[in-house]
């Protein structure tokens, strides 16, 4: 199987293996939980998989590797302890608690999550002296007398033994105790994850080309060599760091991650192709709908080329696609905050230090939220993105509420006697020194999260054209549970509205900015490529892509909607065709 056909076994068993009767036991005891095993090549995403599936079911997550383990540190050490049997004292041995189960309690006390997988990597790397151990541990749970806490799954993993010359291969008592899954390279598969990811262009155009040189490890005269998923992701973290610093790329440092000769010398022909067809096609141009020379040269380009091209402007505008739903997502958190501050407005003789108390409460909150997820390691990048914009959002309002506080009563500990209708004339220059450059500073990346909870509805129903309804419907006077009122708290919530109602117009632009641009990019296609094969490729990248694919439901695009109607009425005219050719009359 692949690793995304992996990933959904393993989440299927843990669901299971956590599934409660009506008494609130396991339905399948701990005991009787076999391990995963995920036995595949090296590089492939064994680890990578567990931490998504981690964050997609919100449990906890501990890795550990085994290579490094002796039965001393895995089992504890012992100690000498009395005990009394039949009135008599005797010294008994025993031992401390496993690094490694104490490493789940530790997280189940930071995190607050009872419930999680503990992932041992390279467990069939393991000494000699510990193996008996593991068996005992695979099959009780138990390291010594210390049994793992009930509620977490056992998923391990390891190499074959061609890839690895430290693996012990398991026994059939072992394999016999063992849920095994083995798992091959699927550059498909990869590909899906690398555009969640937002692996270089360069990378994902060259192995779009050359899927053959995705994974490959074979002997040749000088040693072992070898290309895998590990080193494509880490060489594009590398390209985009060198690109933006203006460091040269060069086949020395490519050969770092691609430890196969003609592999990294075919990329690094490509990298340089690719570094000319940027400049030859100006990116920022096309997509501003300045075509120029760009749509004959297109139209005479070799395929590889058009590829490139293609690959570079999609990058482009679902980047922007991807920063407006994660500022979707963090304005929907923001926007429920805000009506509870809202509601304390309300409030008769609700004061401004009320106000400040509670940004502060939530913000003090909402950090050790972000801390109890980093520490359960179930936190997926676009969450990481939303909290850090929402306590970003709450400390900067309390600290310009504080300082207006004090310059306008003119002491540095009295915050009731505010002229607070002097504040207005002066948030237009808060916020645009709060918001500038708002979209630089936001990261990019995997933003699954933004389809669970309410915020798709959000996207669809409350931003859907006009992102300015955010705002109407989440900290406007009508909504329900926020008053009006003329108290110094309520002015400062007037405050906290127009900064928020600034960070949607914002958005708003942001939307505009992606809107055009996708559709200069279906312009330019439809120009240079007609209804030709990169049109299909357009469609499905658009489709596939979780931001794309998000924003097109959320803000819609006539264009795509045509083009897509068109392709499935082709589609079904090439069918119709084929079935009449069949019946050979």
């Amino acid at each position: 199987m692949n690793i995304k056909q992996a990933k959904e076994y393993i989440e299927n068993t843990v669901r299971l293996y956590l599934k409660k009767d009506e008494f609130g036991e396991y339905r399948i005891p701990p005991v009787r939980q076999r391990p995963i095993f995920l036995l595949g090549a090296p590089g492939i995403g064994k680890t990578a998989v567990m931490e998504q599936i981690a964050q997609d079911m919100g449990i906890a997550l501990v890795s550990y590797s085994m290579t490094h383990h002796t039965r001393q540190s895995a089992l504890g050490l012992p100690f000498i302890t009395q005990k009394t049997y039949a009135g008599a004292s005797i010294s008994v041995s025993e031992y401390t608690m496993s690094e490694i189960i104490a490493s789940v309690y530790d997280t189940c006390e930071e995190s607050g999550i009872r419930e999680g997988i503990l992932f041992l990597d390279e467990i069939n790397c393991v000494s000699e002296t510990l193996a008996p151990a593991m068996l005992q541990f695979l099959q009780y749970k138990t390291f010594g007398r210390h049994r793992v806490p009930e509620g977490w799954v056992i998923v391990t993993a390891g190499n074959p033994p061609e890839y690895n010359r430290s693996v012990r291969e398991f026994d059939v008592a072992t394999l016999d105790r063992l849920k095994v899954m083995e798992v091959e390279p699927d550059y498909e598969v990869w590909r899906e994850y690398a555009a969640e990811r937002r692996i270089h262009n360069a990378v994902t155009s060259y192995l779009d080309l050359k899927k053959e040189h995705f994974y490959r490890i074979q002997m040749t005269a000088k040693g072992r060599s070898y290309v895998t998923a590990r080193g494509w992701e880490d060489l594009s973290e590398i390209l985009t760091l060198h690109e933006e610093e203006g460091l040269p790329v060069d086949g020395a440092l490519v050969g770092q991650y691609l430890r196969n000769e003609a592999v990294a010398q075919e990329f690094c022909a490509y990298y340089e192709l690719y570094q000319r067809y940027k400049n030859d096609y100006n990116i920022a141009d096309i997509l501003e709908g300045r075509f120029g020379a760009a749509v004959p040269k297109a139209k005479e380009a070799a395929f590889d080329e058009r590829l490139s091209l293609l690959g570079m402007l999609l990058d482009a505008v679902q980047g922007d696609m991807r920063e407006v739903m994660e500022q979707a997502a963090f304005l929907t958190d923001l926007k429920n905050l805000l009506k509870g501050i809202g509601s304390l407005a309300q409030q008769e003789g609700c004061s401004v230090a009320q106000i400040l108390e509670r940004l502060e409460a939530l913000s003090q909150g909402r950090k050790k939220l972000l801390e109890s997820l980093q520490a359960a390691g179930a936190l997926s990048d676009g969450d990481r993105r939303k909290h850090k914009n929402v306590i970003r959002f709450l400390q900067d309002a309390h600290r310009e509420l504080r300082t207006q506080s004090i310059a306008r009563s003119g002491t540095h500990g009295d915050t009731q006697s505010i002229a607070w209708s002097d504040i207005h004339g002066d948030v237009q220059n808060i916020v645009r020194r709060d918001i500038h450059g708002d979209a630089q500073r936001i990261a990019q990346g995997d933003i699954q999260s933004i389809a669970h909870g309410d915020t798709q509805s959000i996207a669809q129903n409350d931003i859907h054209g006009d992102t300015q309804s955010i705002a109407r419907s989440g900290t406007q006077s009508h909504t329900p549970g926020i008053g009006q009122g003329d108290g110094e708290g309520q002015a400062a919530y007037g405050f906290l509205k127009e900064c928020f109602q600034a960070k949607v117009a914002g958005m708003k632009r942001g939307t505009e900015k992606a809107q055009s641009r996708l559709h200069a990019l279906f312009s330019f296609a439809q120009e240079a490529f007609g209804q030709g094969n990169e049109m299909l490729i357009l469609l499905t990248e658009l489709t596939a892509n979780s931001a794309s694919s998000q924003f097109i439901a959320a803000f819609g695009s006539p264009d795509y909607a045509r083009l897509s109607q068109d392709m499935m009425l082709a589609g079904r005219r090439d069918e119709l065709r084929e079935r009449i050719a069949a019946l050979d009359l």
